[in-house]
């Protein structure tokens, strides 16, 4: 059975649905740029992990309604990006109601399976940024030791992975631990957002080494740069105790 798609609207913000109360996408109509989900922001603090003029590549795994894409190729016009979406509907209501950019030299869009994309490519990149989800909320393949391993395997010498956990309330453990696992530690699960979502982020080749100060610098860099206003995520980091000495280190 194919995935059903809906859309709704709700004070100025539209929504994706595949056919549950899931919020699987999200879209302030008159800021089409941004990124209204607090998830997808913090999906995007590796900005605050790698200096410009990182990413200069990113794969982007599950499309939804094209936030992160839109972010990228707005706020980081240089960086090259591919997409990976499964479900040809999800890609035609991202054109349709998410004002999703048509490709060019910078923006490819593959219909594929995510995790037979990573396996089966010998491209690097940057940044990988993993978000795929089915109408149950199961992430599938994309959550298992080959796939986490495969995607260290495509990472660069500057390389970082996001992964968004949404949706894993009985397997949120198994999942830290695979991911661990695959990067020998090189794993850090920022605290929950107010979604309940938690995302993510590994590391391959150079070390991430930041204290406290630096990234409360690098996060009013960001938003001055962007408008990406990651000051909560850097405060509940300090909060959550999950960085020892106050340095985060992958």
């Amino acid at each position: 059975m194919s995935t059903p798609i809906d859309i709704s609207e709700h004070r100025g913000v539209r929504y994706l649905h595949f056919g549950s109360e899931w919020i699987q996408g999200a879209m302030r109509i008159r800021r089409p740029n941004d990124l209204e989900l607090a998830y997808t922001r913090e999906m995007m603090a590796g900005l605050l992990l790698r200096e410009a003029p990182w990413p200069r590549s990113a794969l982007v795994i599950g499309l939804g309604a094209g936030s992160v894409v839109k972010f990228i190729r707005h706020h980081l016009p240089n960086c090259r990006v591919q997409v990976v979406e499964i479900e040809p509907r999800v890609l035609a209501a991202a054109r349709q109601f998410f004002a999703l950019p048509p490709e060019d030299d910078h923006l490819a869009i593959a219909i594929a399976d995510g995790a037979e994309y990573v396996l089966d490519h010998d491209r690097h990149f940057d940044y990988i940024l993993v978000d795929g989800y089915d109408r149950h909320a199961r992430a599938g393949a994309l959550d298992t030791f080959p796939f986490y391993l495969a995607c260290r395997q495509r990472l660069s010498d500057q390389g970082l992975l996001s992964v968004n956990l949404f949706g894993r309330s009985r397997g949120y453990h198994a999942s830290l631990e695979r991911l661990n696992g695959a990067f020998d530690d090189r794993m850090v699960a920022f605290p929950s957002c107010d979604s309940g979502n938690v995302v993510a982020f590994a590391a391959a080749g150079a070390t991430v080494t930041h204290g406290l100060p630096d990234l409360r610098a690098a996060a009013q860099g960001l938003r001055i740069r962007t408008g990406l206003d990651l000051a909560d995520t850097v405060a509940r980091l300090a909060a959550s105790g999950t960085l020892p000495g106050g340095m985060l280190v992958l």
